[in-house]
C-alpha cells in the first residue's frame, strides 16, 4: 500500500489548499448576522457620491488585519454629508490606478473607536486583490447602504470577523438587481 505524498500531486495540493484556504478565511464571519442588508431598492439619502484620492492611513488594515483599506482624502471625507451616521456602508468602488473597472466595496466612517482614533476616517476596503497599494490615485466611491453602526471590540479577531462579515453582507447584498446596476452609475463614467 502506497502513503500519501501531497507533493506528487500538484492538483490534489492546489485543491487542499484551496479548500482549507477557504474553510480558514472565508467561513470565519458572524453566523448572527444577516448577510442580507438593506430594503430592495437604494433609498434616501442613497446613492451618496464621494470622490477624492487615497491617502497613506496608518497602515492597520493590511498589515495587522489583512483586510487592507484605502483611506480617503480629507476632500473626499469634505463631500459626506455632516449628519452621516458613523459605521459601516456598502456600495462600488472605482480606482483611477485600476481603469474603470468598477468593484464592491465596504467603507467604515467614523472614529474606529477600538484604535481610539481620535480624527474621523472614511476607510474604503475594495472586495478585490491588489498587487500593489495606489496611493494618490483618484477614487470614486459610491455608497448604497448603511450596514451597522461602528462599535469597541473586546479583541483584534473579533474586529477581525465583523469586518468579514461586512465583506459578506456587501457580496450578498449588492447581488440585488436594483443595487447590481449601480455598479453603471454615471459617477464611474466621468472622468474626475
Amino acid at each position: 500500500m502506497q502513503g500519501n505524498n501531497f507533493g506528487a500531486n500538484p492538483l490534489f495540493f492546489s485543491t487542499y489548499f484551496i479548500f482549507y484556504y477557504f474553510l480558514f478565511f472565508m467561513t470565519q464571519f458572524n453566523p448572527d448576522r444577516p448577510l442580507l442588508v438593506g430594503p430592495e431598492t437604494p433609498t434616501a439619502p442613497y446613492p451618496l457620491s464621494i470622490q477624492g484620492t487615497v491617502v497613506k492611513g496608518y497602515g492597520r488594515g493590511s498589515r495587522e488585519l489583512g483586510i487592507p483599506t484605502a483611506n480617503l482624502s480629507e476632500e473626499a471625507l469634505a463631500m459626506i454629508p455632516p449628519d452621516c451616521t458613523t459605521g459601516v456602508y456598502y456600495g462600488f468602488v472605482q480606482v483611477e490606478q485600476c481603469g474603470q473597472q468598477v468593484y464592491p466595496m465596504v467603507m467604515s466612517f467614523g472614529w474606529n473607536p477600538y484604535y481610539h482614533n481620535i480624527q474621523r476616517s472614511a476607510e474604503v476596503h475594495v472586495i478585490h486583490e491588489f498587487p500593489n497599494d495606489f496611493y494618490g490615485s483618484a477614487i470614486r466611491v459610491l455608497v448604497l447602504c448603511y450596514v451597522r453602526p461602528e462599535q469597541n471590540y473586546p479583541s483584534l479577531e473579533a474586529l477581525i470577523r465583523d469586518i468579514r462579515t461586512d465583506i459578506q453582507v456587501a457580496l450578498h447584498s449588492l447581488k440585488r438587481p436594483d443595487y447590481a446596476k449601480l455598479a453603471k452609475h454615471k459617477l464611474f463614467a466621468s472622468n474626475g
